[in-house]
């Protein structure tokens, strides 16, 4: 038992240690050259074009070169390290791998170390070890729902500065140096992008597949139907700001009207749990039969996928898209 101890101390810190390493050492930003080229390897990703030279390896997906060769292997790899700019952090995908294992293994240690059952340190360490991907997930959701919501800004900046005689990138470099990120850090992507070469509706392609929301979209295809046809690009701009106007408008009513169905459903998710910890801490010994028997711990687990999947139900009924 000591020996365990002393291998499982070894290997925390050396998971600790090497997490402390790669932090300080990996870079905070990816460089200009490697984001302006990252550019050109979305569209020949997408199949317009064909490049018959390679002339930038692929991005970094670790500091460590041994790591980043096994991770180049791995598809899912560039799927994650487009998650993590989505949600404007710098950190590589062996980063929050890293910091995902290291924050399972010391929680389920630590357990251990206060004699929890063994069901409990799994799942503990199971919960820390996807909490890492969960804050990443919340950073995303909220940066995007940022960028939605300074987008109509954006669009009426936009038109002022075409009708003003401007041509429509000039607009873009406005919308980079007058509004609030994360505006103006894609848009300042988008416009050094056909600035340095890139064909507009590539880079307006790349726009979309950065900030992949349905206005976005919107704004995309609406600009290159005009590019195509023809048309007034103010009013197709100003068009576009009070659709998104009205959206979040609607949306504001939606959230108001099934208030009260959101807190029903946060009461009746959280009170099973509630009442199991408080049971549990009143009066021990009758909770105690379900962790001890057998037929307490399958109870427990059949409880445990109903209470997830009514909660996914709940979730899905008092959210509505609009």
């Amino acid at each position: 038992m000591a020996l365990l101890l002393a291998v499982l101390t070894f290997l925390i810190v050396v998971c600790v240690v090497m997490a402390v390493w790669l932090a300080v050492l990996s870079g905070a930003r990816q460089d200009i050259i490697g984001q302006r080229l990252e550019a050109v390897r979305q569209v020949e990703r997408r199949g317009e074009i064909s490049t018959d030279v390679k002339i930038l390896r692929d991005e970094m997906l670790s500091t460590v070169p041994a790591v980043n060769r096994i991770m180049m292997q791995w598809s899912w790899t560039s799927n994650l390290k487009k998650f993590l700019n989505q949600a404007g952090l710098s950190a590589t995908p062996a980063k929050v791998l890293l910091s995902s294992a290291v924050s399972g293994l010391v929680t389920y240690y630590i357990l251990g170390f206060f004699n929890v059952q063994t069901a409990l340190c799994i799942l503990a360490g199971a919960c820390m070890t996807a909490a890492p991907f969960a804050v990443i997930a919340w950073l995303r959701n909220r940066r995007m729902r940022q960028f939605e919501e300074h987008l109509p800004e954006a669009l009426d900046l936009l038109g002022r500065a075409v009708r003003a005689g401007h041509s429509f990138t000039t607009g873009l470099e406005l919308i980079a140096q007058e509004c609030a990120e994360p505006i103006a850090g894609e848009f300042r992507s988008t416009f050094e992008e056909q600035n340095l070469g890139l064909p507009l509706r590539d880079s307006l392609l790349n726009l979309a597949d950065r900030v992949p929301i349905v206005d976005v979209r919107l704004l995309v295809t609406a600009l290159l139907i005009q590019r195509d046809t023809g048309g007034n690009l103010a009013e197709i701009l100003d068009e576009l700001s009070r659709v998104i106007r009205e959206r979040f408008r609607i949306y504001r009513e939606v959230g108001v009207k099934t208030a009260q169905g959101k807190l029903t459903a946060a009461i009746l998710i959280a009170l099973p749990v509630f009442m199991l910890f408080a049971l549990g801490a009143l009066n021990p010994s009758y909770v105690q039969v379900l962790y001890n028997d057998s037929t307490g711990r399958m109870m427990l687990m059949v409880a445990a996928g109903m209470q997830v999947f009514g909660s996914m139900l709940l979730w899905k009924i008092v959210h509505i898209d609009i």
